[in-house]
C-alpha cells in the first residue's frame, strides 16, 4: 500500500510584496541612498563649490566681512520674493508681476512717508496692504474666473507698472526718514560687546545651529519610527556639521563687519515662518497637493479655488514686503525700481529645486537657490564682467538647473 506524503501548499506572495520587497532592498543599498542624497543635497554643494570659486577668483574679495554684508543687503528683496515665488511654482503658478507690485508698493509708502508727512509705520502698513491688494485682485482672476495665472500676472506686470508711474507722476521721491532707512540699512551690534567683532552676531549664529540641529534630529527620529530610509548616522552628523561651519563662518564675518543686519533678522523670520507653514500645516499640504496632482486634489475635498486665492495674496504680501526693504535700501522710490525682480525670483526657486510641473519645491531651497545668484553676480560684479556676460552666465545656469529637473524626473520614471 503507497503512503500518501502530504504535500506543503505554495503560498502565493501577497500583491505589492514583490515590489515592497525591491523598495526596501533599493533603499538599503549604499549607492542608492548616496546616489539620492547627491540629488537632494546637490543645491548645497553647488552652493558651496560656487562661493569657493568666486572665493579663488576674487582673491578672497568675495569672503570679506564688508562684502559678505553687502550680499545681504543687496539681494534681501529678493530672497523675499522668492519665498512668496516658490509656493506659487509649487501649486503649479507663476507671478510675473512682482517686480511692478514691489514698485508700487514702495512708491504708495514714499508719497505717504516723504510727501505728505506721515509716520514711518503708516508707509509700512500701507505698502503691505497695498500687497495684499494686489494679490488678491491675482487671485480672483487666477482662482474664480480660471485665467491662467501667467496671463492675469502678465498683464498685472504692465498695469501695475503704470499704476506706479502715476502715483510718483512720473519722477523720484527721496529722502525716507532715517528710521525708514534703517530697515534695510541698519544693524543690531555692540548689544554684549565683544573685542574687535559683534558678540551678539556670534551669539545669534550658534542659536541658529543649535536650532537646525535639534530640527534635523526630530526630523529623523520620526522619519525612524515610521521606517522610513535615512542616510547613516556618520552622513547624517557630517551635514550637521558641515551647515554649523557655513553659518558660523558667516556670522564670523558679520561679526567682524557691521554686526547683524535688522534685514537678515526680518528674512530669517520669514525663512523660518514660510518654512512651518509649507511642511506642519494643512494649507501647506494643500499647496503640495494641488501643485502635485490637481485632479487628486479636488477628490479628496481640498478647496482648490480657495487655496489659490490666498496663495496670491500671500505672493502681494512678500511683494509688499519686498517693497519695504528695497525703497528703504535705495531711501527713496523710483518710477524704474524693481525691474528683473520676477525673473531673479523664478530662478532662485527653479534653481533651488522647484519643479516647472509644480508639487515640488522647499523654502529652504529657494534661500539657497537665491544666494547661489546673488554670489554669481557679486563675484562677478567684483571681477569686472560686463552686464550681458553676467545675463548669459545667469541664463546658463537656470537652463541647467531646470534640465537637471527634467533628468532626475525622467530617471525616476525608468526607474518604476
Amino acid at each position: 500500500m503507497t503512503k500518501m506524503v502530504p504535500q506543503t501548499e505554495e503560498i502565493a506572495p501577497a500583491p505589492g510584496a514583490a515590489k515592497q520587497a525591491k523598495e526596501q532592498a533599493t533603499d538599503s543599498n549604499p549607492l542608492h541612498l548616496l546616489t539620492r542624497n547627491l540629488r537632494t543635497s546637490g543645491i548645497y554643494i553647488a552652493f558651496v563649490a560656487i562661493v569657493v570659486l568666486f572665493a579663488i577668483l576674487t582673491d578672497g574679495v568675495s569672503l570679506s566681512p564688508r562684502n559678505v554684508t553687502n550680499i545681504v543687503l543687496q539681494y534681501s528683496y529678493i530672497l523675499v520674493l522668492a519665498i512668496g515665488m516658490v509656493i506659487v511654482i509649487i501649486a503649479g503658478h507663476i507671478d510675473l508681476s512682482v517686480g511692478s507690485v514691489v514698485a508700487l508698493c514702495g512708491a504708495v509708502s514714499a508719497v505717504l512717508v516723504i510727501q505728505q508727512g506721515y509716520p514711518t509705520w503708516v508707509g509700512i502698513v500701507a505698502a503691505l496692504a497695498v500687497g495684499m491688494a494686489v494679490g488678491a485682485w491675482h487671485g480672483f482672476w487666477v482662482a474664480y474666473v480660471g485665467i491662467p495665472a501667467f496671463i492675469v500676472t502678465l498683464a498685472g506686470m504692465l498695469l501695475f507698472r503704470g499704476l506706479t508711474l502715476q502715483v510718483l507722476d512720473n519722477i523720484s521721491l527721496s529722502p525716507f526718514p532715517r528710521e525708514y532707512s534703517r530697515i534695510a540699512t541698519g544693524f543690531l551690534n555692540g548689544l554684549i560687546g565683544g573685542d574687535g567683532y559683534d558678540a551678539f552676531t556670534l551669539l545669534i549664529g550658534g542659536i541658529a545651529v543649535a536650532g537646525y540641529a535639534v530640527s534635523s534630529w526630530r526630523s529623523r527620529m520620526a522619519q525612524l519610527r515610521y521606517e522610513q530610509p535615512v542616510e547613516s548616522l556618520p552622513l547624517f552628523i557630517a551635514k550637521i556639521v558641515a551647515v554649523a561651519a557655513v553659518v558660523m563662518a558667516f556670522a564670523w564675518q558679520l561679526a567682524h563687519s557691521r554686526g547683524l543686519p535688522i534685514v537678515l533678522i526680518i528674512l530669517a523670520v520669514l525663512v523660518i515662518v514660510y518654512g512651518l507653514v509649507t511642511k506642519r500645516t494643512i494649507f501647506g499640504r494643500q499647496v503640495y497637493a494641488i501643485g502635485g496632482n490637481l485632479s487628486a486634489a479636488m477628490l479628496s475635498g481640498v478647496k482648490v479655488r480657495k487655496v489659490n486665492f490666498w496663495i496670491f495674496v500671500n505672493m502681494g504680501f512678500l511683494a509688499g514686503v519686498a517693497g519695504v526693504i528695497y525703497s528703504s535700501r535705495m531711501n527713496g522710490a523710483q518710477p524704474s525700481a524693481g525691474e528683473m525682480f520676477e525673473l531673479d525670483a523664478i530662478a532662485a526657486a527653479f534653481i533651488g529645486g522647484a519643479a516647472v510641473t509644480g508639487g515640488v519645491g522647499t523654502v529652504v531651497g529657494a534661500m539657497v537657490g537665491g544666494l547661489i545668484m546673488a554670489v554669481m553676480s557679486n563675484g562677478m560684479q567684483l571681477m569686472g564682467v560686463e552686464q550681458p556676460i553676467q545675463s548669459v552666465v545667469k541664463g546658463l545656469v537656470l537652463l541647467l538647473a531646470v534640465a537637471f529637473d527634467v533628468y532626475n524626473k525622467r530617471r525616476a520614471g525608468a526607474s518604476r
